[in-house]
């Protein structure tokens, strides 16, 4: 996952190829307390990995219900509904971050369950309305009160033995038309009270995210509770309903995520040899109302097959079609044709999405606000969207993209970096797609294509022990970009070499060479993987040391290795250390800095640094050592180590390594359009 303050996204050409969706937000949080309230144990398959199911997941176990997550995307959950029924544990204090889905459920299940617990979230969610469903439960008899504003969280719940009796005769009235998680909320925590006798829910006004009742409805018919309802505004539980356990239940992948994935091969080129984008994991007969973004994107042009668990998309009419479209249907994946817009011929407008007001952020005024970042024209109503897109690729503007802590506005917007003008675009706070989908960005990356030339790289070039390798790393993790520590790949060379059983010399150099082109290299923090195998410690050895410089020394090898090196420029870019980086390997990068210090800095670092691993040195048979290399290395026919005639010299004898890395990155982004 991009844990990175920003993420920048190069311009992207094309796409095809596969897509595994992780499973769905609100079937994952609605089916974790289904299981809790059940009796028996269920267990969860496919179970997607996020914030919300991480903050429902604690607050399942601060609760007293017995959580194994058994490893994978599989979790076990011992629910509190045994033969007599278990009461929560409390009181307790429960923080649900920004999860609407945990927050709302939880809320009404743990007001009819009995205790005393408060409930608290991020700043965020205590700007998010609940009090209709507070307002509902208090007609019950609950005792819910307010920690902060009246009408939103923290809330304080205090409803235990000695209280009133709940008022059940009469129906339950709650507003359909601010959040439809008040009903399904509602919905899951009464039949904890349906002993004796029906319980009736009225919903007041229209229902808005009708889809997302379906969603709650099929699932408690899965643990035994069958809701009636007339024409979505009238719900009955029937008398002496009871969870149970259905044992086991898979997660369907969320269709919200589909929608990037659909809007991708609705927008982008597939290249030569593929058909667009399969998506798997969640297909045409999905219970989520979000697949009807299906529709809406053949509507504008996309050509779709799909099945029971997949979906393929094509780009089909281009440039796609305008629609004028109510959204009520799909709230949350509508967000997405906002975005397709700016690839449409003339205006799209999206009706009825109020409710986008009330989620994560304002995400209406934040959709109009970043859609105009990019050149778009964009008129914003109460409830509506309209979208006219720049009528020229010249008119597109490169962007930073605000994302206000939004999972699903990162994911929309980096559909922006596939704009005709081919303009880098920035998405701020990449990390806030853990929300729903942790790994988006690397999905995304996997499918996407880019022209090498336009995928960044920033090389590091300079003499033994100057620093280069932390800085790069340190500067390639802040980026979000891969890293690509050359000088390991002849150590890597040599020792896949030794453990094939060739000999390093003239006789064995093309089957080095051979050898070195596949080479499953991969830099992972501080550690070198080749294949399955952690070689970190096996390359740092004085035997291959000495192994890798009779390697550097086969010329066929050394092209071997070129081809290797360019192969790590991979999106969304790369951050490459050596010492002819920015002379051989990547001489058009846009940013190369050669990295120095001098001898006697060096020889303290080297000195310090063997220190701490327990191995004895001689500070001054270091300083010769290291002299007699800058000789060899600034010497030598075969890319003598030198700047580049472009390179930015750093001098960082005085410098810690922070500062080095910050210098580097202020000279990045004074390239940067943003």
């Amino acid at each position: 996952m991009f844990s990175t303050a920003f993420l920048d996204l190069p311009p992207l050409t094309g796409a095809g190829g596969t897509v595994q969706l992780p499973g769905s937000k609100s079937i994952s949080n609605r089916v974790l307390l289904l299981a809790a309230l059940s009796q028996g144990t269920t267990e969860v398959h496919d179970l997607l990995a996020s914030d919300d199911t991480r903050v429902m997941l604690d607050a399942l176990r601060a609760i007293g219900c017995t959580v194994d997550e058994a490893g994978g995307a599989t979790v076990r959950i011992t629910g509190l509904g045994g033969p007599d029924g278990t009461l929560p544990r409390s009181p307790a204090k429960l923080f649900m971050g920004n999860a609407g889905t945990a927050m709302r459920p939880l809320t009404a299940a743990l007001a009819l369950l009995g205790g005393e617990f408060e409930l608290s979230g991020v700043p965020r969610m205590h700007e998010r309305p609940i009090g209709d469903l507070v307002d509902a439960l208090r007609q019950l008899g609950c005792r819910i009160d307010y920690l902060g504003n009246e009408g939103y969280p923290p809330l304080s719940i205090r409803h235990a033995a000695g209280l009133p009796a709940l008022r059940l005769h009469e129906p339950i009235r709650v507003r359909g038309d601010v959040s439809s998680q008040f009903l399904t909320a509602l919905l899951m925590a009464l039949p904890l009270v349906t002993q004796e006798q029906d319980v009736v829910i009225e919903v007041v006004g229209e229902l808005i995210s009708r889809p997302y009742i379906h969603i709650t409805l099929a699932l408690l018919a899965r643990f035994g509770i069958a809701v009636r309802h007339e024409d979505w505004q009238r719900f009955t539980i029937p008398a002496g309903s009871r969870y149970c356990s259905p044992g086991q239940i898979h997660v369907e992948a969320d269709a919200s995520s589909a929608s990037y994935f659909i809007a991708l091969g609705a927008i982008a080129a597939s290249p030569e040899g593929q058909k667009g984008i399969k998506i798997l994991g969640v297909g045409q007969d999905s219970i989520q109302g979000d697949i009807r973004f299906v529709e809406a994107a053949r509507a504008m042009g996309a050509q779709i097959t799909g099945g029971p668990n997949w979906l393929q998309i094509e780009r089909g009419s281009w440039p796609l079609r305008a629609i004028d479209l109510d959204c009520n249907h799909i709230p949350d994946a509508a967000m997405t044709l906002a975005v397709m817009a700016l690839y449409a011929q003339g205006t799209t407008t999206l009706r009825n999405i109020a409710s986008w007001r009330v989620k994560e952020t304002d995400r209406l005024a934040a959709m109009a606000i970043e859609l105009a970042k990019l050149g778009a024209s964009v008129e914003e109503g109460a409830d509506y969207l309209r979208i006219t897109p720049p009528a020229r690729a010249a008119d597109w503007k490169s962007a930073s993209i605000h994302t206000y802590d939004d999972h699903r506005v990162a994911m929309c917007f980096s559909l922006a970096a596939f704009n005709p003008a081919g303009l880098p675009v920035r998405i701020e706070d990449p990390k806030c797609v853990a929300k729903t989908f942790p790994d988006y960005f690397e999905a995304l990356f996997q499918v996407a294509r880019a022209d090498a030339a336009r995928i960044p790289v920033i090389c590091i070039d300079g003499p033994t022990a100057s620093g280069k390798g932390t800085v790069a790393a340190s500067v390639a993790r802040q980026l979000g970009y891969h890293f690509l520590d050359s000088g390991a790949l002849y150590r890597i060379t040599a020792l896949a070499a030794t453990r094939a059983g060739i000999a390093i010399d003239e006789a064995g150099e093309q089957r080095i060479a051979d050898l070195a082109r596949g080479l499953p290299v991969r830099f992972e923090g501080e550690h070198i993987w080749l294949g399955q195998d952690d070689v970190t410690e096996a390359i740092r050895t004085e035997e291959a040391g000495m192994n890798a410089s009779r390697v550097s020394a086969l010329p066929a090898v050394r092209t071997a290795l070129v081809a290797l090196q360019h192969g790590f420029r991979r999106l969304p870019g790369l951050v490459a250390d050596g010492r002819d980086m920015g002379t051989v390997i990547f001489p058009a990068a846009p940013l190369k800095v050669f990295l120095t210090a001098s001898v006697e800095c060096r020889a303290e670092r080297r000195h310090k640094q063997l220190i701490s691993k327990g191995i004895s040195a001689n500070i001054f048979d270091l300083r010769a050592q290291l002299e007699a290399r800058d000789a060899r290395d600034q010497s030598r026919a075969v890319a003598p180590l030198k700047p580049a005639q472009d390179a930015l010299l750093l001098e960082s004898s005085a410098l810690t390594v922070e500062q080095a890395v910050a210098q580097v990155l202020d000279w990045w982004q004074a390239r940067q359009p943003f």
